[in-house]
């Protein structure tokens, strides 16, 4: 529920409330608040094992497509790339590519070819793609 909250935003809420309520009014307020909390709690999990009681083995294979949706919701863009275009391999959007580190070789530098000793080779001409009228 307030998975979201971090301890920066509760130091800003407990000294939003020592200004609003006042440091004598404070601790009670915030028993006050915890107790609705797990009141609440209770009352989720009392609703929950009733209706897998009533269900029995029906509760699973509805809870099924309803913890596929929460998958769902919490694809970002990267996840789904990296799931269904990557196979799960998320080494380009890290960096992580495992290249062997080759020494450098030992020796002069090679030397490049000049223009004019350089065979030509023939340049083949571009292939040009089929064109299918019914698929447009």
């Amino acid at each position: 529920m307030f998975a979201n909250v971090g301890w920066g935003e509760m130091v800003v809420l407990v000294i939003a409330g020592l200004v609003i309520l006042g440091p004598e009014r404070l601790p009670g307020a915030i028993r006050w608040t915890t107790g609705a909390v797990k009141q609440a709690r209770d009352y989720l999990s009392g609703a929950t094992s009733q209706l897998r009681e009533d269900l029995g083995p029906e509760f699973e294979d509805l809870r099924q497509p309803l913890s596929e949706l929460q998958k769902l919701r919490g694809m970002t863009p990267r996840a789904a790339l990296t799931k269904h275009l990557l196979d799960g391999d998320d080494s380009i959007f890290t960096g992580n590519f495992e290249k062997p580190v080759s020494a450098p070789p030992v020796g002069p530098p090679p030397t490049t070819p000049t223009p004019s000793t350089t065979p030509e080779k023939p340049v083949a001409p571009p292939e040009t793609t089929p064109f299918d009228s019914d698929a447009t």
